[in-house]
């Protein structure tokens, strides 16, 4: 059987379906292109991240396809419902990746919170002539121990992000659609493990009471942050989004930062990707990372072996 990996697949992901004797095949092949290349090749299942579309028309096109499989959380490129009611076997790795995307939001978090996205641009520009103007100007930095992190979509990323505020002593409220408890369990080194069962709170008192917001939703149709929701924030809140783009209305961002009360904003996902908008890359209030919340060595390899053993599973028995 013959896997097109055509966003890629890490080598430890590639290792386990040969040795479950499948071929793998990792040449990029474009969008418009897909079709002709999976039926010319007799294509079993493709593998995708966020870049490549698994729509209707290239299903009903394929009929060699058994199985999609996206390594990520996220399903919004593929037609999922159509696929399964097809007749083909449609998987993720939710849990994969939920690590990497939750220390990437404290990447940010920390960064702005002690102003490194703007002291790393000046330091090596004028750390030799204005050192003590620099130090002045990036000394007004705040803890994060004590501060209240607010998470908006309570599944398995939002709830790592829950771990790793505990840890560093935050105050952890969260909001979700269905989820209205979670236990959120810390495991040390030493082999001591605590437990935290969180309750979920109203989207408007999270808002409220919030010091950061951190944001963990799937692709919506709307935006859920607009200068409505902005409005019942904190003045100088701190806003991370390691989840979509458009689920923030980005000019509405720029606005509150721009009036002082959105402090920060900390982007990894983009409206307009991958060409954001310029008020956003030249924003100097923005830490900004061009979508790479699951790009870990660690994540890949959890996901491309997560997913070679579910296609193992599915299409050897």
């Amino acid at each position: 059987m013959k896997i097109l990996a055509n966003d890629g697949i890490s080598q430890s992901g590639i290792d386990a379906l040969e040795k479950g004797g499948f071929e793998v095949i990792t040449t990029k092949v474009a969008q418009n292109q897909l079709e002709n290349y999976i039926n010319e090749h007799n294509i079993d299942a493709i593998l995708v991240r966020s870049a490549t579309q698994v729509r209707q028309e290239l299903i009903d096109s394929c009929p060699s396809l058994k199985l999609i499989g996206r390594g990520g959380v996220g399903m919004d490129n593929i037609d999922v419902e159509y696929a399964q009611d097809q007749g083909l076997h449609v998987i993720n790795t939710p849990a994969a990746s939920s690590s990497s995307v939750a220390e990437l939001v404290f990447a940010h978090l920390f960064g702005m919170a002690r102003f490194l996205h703007s002291s790393n641009r000046e330091m090596p520009l004028e750390g030799d002539s204005r050192f003590k103007e620099l130090k002045k100007a990036y000394s007004q930095g705040t803890e994060l121990r004590g501060k209240t992190i607010g998470i908006i979509g309570f599944g398995k990323i939002g709830q790592e992000v829950a771990k790793i505020g505990l840890g560093l002593g935050m105050q952890v409220i969260a909001t979700d659609e269905i989820i209205t408890s979670a236990p959120i369990s810390l495991e040390f080194f030493n082999g001591q493990k605590i437990t935290f069962n969180i309750d979920t709170v109203d989207k408007e008192d999270l808002l409220k009471e919030a010091d950061f917001i951190s944001l963990h939703v799937p692709a919506q149709e709307d935006y859920i942050i607009t200068s409505n929701e902005i409005e019942k924030m904190k003045d100088g809140v701190g806003i991370i989004n390691t989840a979509r783009g458009g689920i923030i209305n980005e000019v509405d961002l720029v606005k509150a930062i721009e009036s002082g009360k959105v402090q920060f904003a900390g982007l990894d996902v983009f409206e307009t990707e991958p060409s954001p908008a310029v008020q956003l890359l030249m924003n100097p209030e923005m830490s900004l990372t061009p979508h790479i919340g699951a790009a870990t060595k660690e994540a890949q390899d959890r996901i491309g072996t997560e997913l070679a053993s579910q296609i193992i599973a599915l299409l050897k028995n």
